[in-house]
């Protein structure tokens, strides 16, 4: 064992202890899988991550370092906010990354690129299949959550790397006034995220919307877009109590992938602010942005909380 610069991240706010904290190790070097995984249970934080050299394949393609990314019950491919915070950390720590303006990060999904707004980092959404639960696994899901079939508008299966359920429910009180039932949903699905627009309408029965339809109840003129400005528009929940989260601050993948599906499906404009973790006290604000090559950006403010070592 011995020491390793670490540094305690609060990733999706720039007001420490509002957002969701993240743990990076920036030297993960000499590290196997099982001290990883122990630390990052000890850590006891919805995610731990160790910062290593890219892979010479991936070096070569532009990586700046390579992340590894653990729960406190397992490793992921990828996630949202261990990817801004682990960014926000290396950089903070001296990384100069390959080609100005962007970084590149390797993680077990592949490589994800960064992009600079000021002080705010985004990250390029990886690519995303997304297709239909089955109706009875779903019924089981709206009734661990407490939800009427009416209420919910829409439903996807979305893998980003890691596979979420999203659903987008009628409204954003909607989201708000869940109560779920952690016993009952733990087993159904790997984790559950939840979404609401006031600007959409109840939907007559348990469906997933088709573009055609999706689009008669969710276009708007995009210049009034709210995201024009920092007003959420979007209130995002996510359930995980099988990987030991009940309810995640911010969750960074579930909010990439549901953009791309709202976007994509005109339900969502091409810009908009979500906000996440208002039911446990936190102020989770995710910026995003879909360019004019239809890339969506997910960004947001990282600050960071503990500065030191740590043995390992």
């Amino acid at each position: 064992m011995r020491q390793r610069l670490f540094k305690q991240v609060d990733v999706f706010t720039a007001q420490p202890y509002l957002g969701n904290p993240l743990a990076v190790v920036l030297d993960g070097s000499d590290l196997s899988t099982e001290d990883m995984q122990a630390f990052a249970r000890w850590t006891n934080l919805s995610e731990t991550t160790f910062l290593l050299p890219p892979s010479p394949e991936a070096a070569t393609q532009g990586a700046d370092y390579r992340v590894r990314i653990f729960t406190p019950g397992d490793e992921l491919p990828f996630a949202g906010h261990p990817t801004l915070g682990s960014c926000h950390a290396w950089l903070q720590a001296g990384g100069v990354p390959q080609t100005a303006g962007f970084i590149v990060q390797e993680c077990a999904k592949g490589l994800v690129k960064l992009r600079r707004d000021g002080t705010r980092l985004a990250f390029a959404a990886p690519s995303l299949q997304r297709s239909a639960p089955d109706a009875a696994l779903l019924a089981q899901v709206a009734a661990a959550l407490g939800l009427q079939s009416q209420q919910i508008l829409g439903a996807q299966w979305l893998n980003n790397g890691p596979t979420w359920l999203g659903l987008l429910l009628d409204s954003m009180d909607t989201v708000l006034q869940l109560q779920p039932d952690a016993a009952a949903l733990k087993g159904l699905v790997p984790g559950v995220g939840v979404a609401g627009m006031d600007i959409a309408p109840a939907a007559p029965d348990l469906i997933v919307r088709s573009n055609r339809e999706a689009r008669a109840f969710g276009a708007r003129d995009a210049a009034a877009s709210p995201g024009d400005d920092d007003t959420p528009s979007v209130e995002v929940r996510f359930f995980a109590p099988d990987i030991g989260v009940l309810e995640d601050p911010v969750t960074g993948s579930f909010n990439a992938s549901l953009a791309q599906w709202l976007i994509a499906d005109g339900i969502a404009p091409p810009r908009y602010v979500a906000a996440q973790g208002t039911c446990i006290g936190r102020a989770g604000r995710v910026y995003i942005e879909q360019d004019d090559a239809g890339q969506v950006w997910v960004g947001g403010d990282s600050v960071t909380c503990i500065d030191g070592k740590v043995t390992l």
